[in-house]
Order: C-alpha cells, then sequence, then structure tokens
C-alpha cells in the first residue's frame, strides 16, 4: 500500500456494486486477521476519497458465512475511513415493506453462529455498546437524501441476521415476522459491531428484494428465489448509486455521533 493512499468514507457492497466509482487506484492489503474479500477500489467523490470494496469478492465466490468481516474493516481502518454505508440485498419481513424499497435499519437481532465477530480477543477486554448500533448522523444523512430523490424508504427497522447460506424455513420466517421485525440479511452481523469496536460509524442500507417464506400466502407474495433477489438488485443498482452519490457529499467533515467515541470507558481493568 502506498503511504499516501487514504480515504474518508468507506463503502461495503454488493458485486453488482464493483464499478460504482471511477477508479484512481486498485490496492491489496494485508491485514492482522488475513486478506480481505478481494482488492480495494479508491474513487474521488466530490473531493473525497471514497474506498469500496466487495464483500463477497468481486465474482461473488464467497459466501456470508465465510467471508473475513474481521480483515473487510480492519482495512478500512488502515485506510483511514472513518465513515461505512453498507448497503446491502435483503428479504422484506413485513407485507408493507416491499421490493424495490429501502429500509435504513437502526436494529438488529444476531442470529448468526460461529462467526469472529471482535477484535478483542484478550488479554485486551472490551465491552461496546450497540444499543443504538447504527449511526444517526449517517441514518438522517441517507433519509434527507432518500427525500430529495423521491426513493421509497422506511426511516428504521430491525435486521434480522442468519447464517446462511441458506434461506429461511417458513416457521423460521413467521417466527421473525411475529415478533414485528422488518428485515432478514446474511451479511450485517458482525460488520456493523466491528466497525463501532474501531469507532467507525456505519450505516445500512438494506435493498428489499424479495418477500421471505413467512409471508407467502399474503396477496402478491411468492417463495423467495436466488434470481428473484439477483434481478430485483440490479434493477435498482442505479437508484442505490444515486443514492450514495447524494449522501456521501452530504456528510458533515466533524463527528459528534457515539460512534467516535465508542471506546470510552468499554475497557475492563
Amino acid at each position: 500500500m502506498k503511504k499516501n493512499t487514504n480515504a474518508e468514507i468507506g463503502v461495503f457492497g454488493g458485486s453488482g456494486f464493483y464499478n460504482f466509482l471511477k477508479i484512481k487506484e486498485e490496492i491489496n492489503l494485508k491485514t492482522p486477521y488475513g486478506k480481505p474479500s478481494d482488492s480495494i477500489i479508491i474513487g474521488e467523490l466530490e473531493g473525497k476519497n471514497v474506498a469500496f470494496l466487495p464483500r463477497h469478492g468481486k465474482n461473488h465466490s464467497i459466501p456470508p458465512h465465510r467471508i473475513n468481516y474481521r480483515a473487510n474493516v480492519y482495512a478500512m481502518k488502515q485506510l483511514g475511513v472513518k465513515r461505512i454505508f453498507a448497503p446491502c440485498a435483503a428479504g422484506s419481513l413485513q407485507p408493507h415493506i416491499k421490493p424495490g424499497d429501502f429500509v435504513i435499519c437502526d436494529q438488529f437481532v444476531d442470529r448468526t453462529n460461529c462467526r469472529n465477530d471482535t477484535f478483542y480477543d484478550g488479554p485486551e477486554v472490551i465491552h461496546i455498546s450497540t444499543a443504538e448500533p447504527y449511526c444517526p448522523v449517517l441514518r438522517d444523512a441517507v433519509m434527507q437524501s432518500s427525500q430529495r430523490l423521491k426513493i421509497p424508504y422506511h426511516g428504521n427497522g430491525t435486521v434480522v441476521i442468519i447464517q446462511g447460506p441458506r434461506f429461511s424455513t417458513k416457521s423460521e420466517s413467521r417466527w421473525y415476522s411475529a415478533r414485528g421485525w422488518e428485515v432478514i440479511n446474511m451479511t450485517q452481523y458482525p460488520e456493523v459491531t466491528l466497525a463501532r469496536e474501531l469507532e467507525i460509524c456505519y450505516v445500512n442500507i438494506s435493498l428489499i428484494t424479495d418477500y421471505d417464506a413467512g409471508l407467502e400466502g399474503h396477496p402478491g407474495v411468492k417463495p423467495v428465489s436466488g434470481s428473484d433477489v439477483i434481478k430485483i438488485f440490479n434493477e435498482n443498482n442505479d437508484k442505490l448509486r444515486s443514492l450514495l452519490f447524494d449522501a456521501i457529499p452530504a456528510v458533515p467533515q466533524e463527528r459528534s455521533c457515539v460512534c467516535a467515541t465508542a471506546l470510552t470507558g468499554a475497557a475492563i481493568k
């Protein structure tokens, strides 16, 4: 990595976003946690350097349970990134949240297992707060951009993260829906909490690609399939790119959110 390589903003995205920036530089990083999912693209947007990393790899070759989340997030830290935008494909758990909508999540429920989900394995013991896991400043910026661009969105929602790579059974999905949770996904955890451990602001933009299995029987709902997910995601790529291009330049320079001081008082001695 060149010594002068740095970025203010990071973007984790699916493979469909690989060319969303004009490339200034493509770099390969090594971290104490191994290699990230792929090389990182550095581009510029209105004077801000933006680092983009496809979380599944350039050719979508890494399944969600095999992503090296620690390496991905740490690589952003190495570049100097202080804010991460994290769009992802997601399923709807509620009939009023439709394919093509965006959900700006404010909470999550972790249903994964055996993922490396902390940078603090000892001897230093850190307990960060995740009461409000998503950056409120970035969430506000994304919502304001959605309003300006007239993109259908939901200003809050709980995302359930499942282990994958399989989709949920009907019973699992009905359970999540009955709890009132809105979105289901396979990659949000531990990405969001790892960013908090490094005091990086993080916002999720869930692009709804399908209705989850538990909603079968509602009008217009059909079983989820991989092909449907890809179709809806590709159809909405331009809309998501427009949102990022509008929101990223609007991010304030100073950070006054909880993310910036997440480690204050978190150490147990």
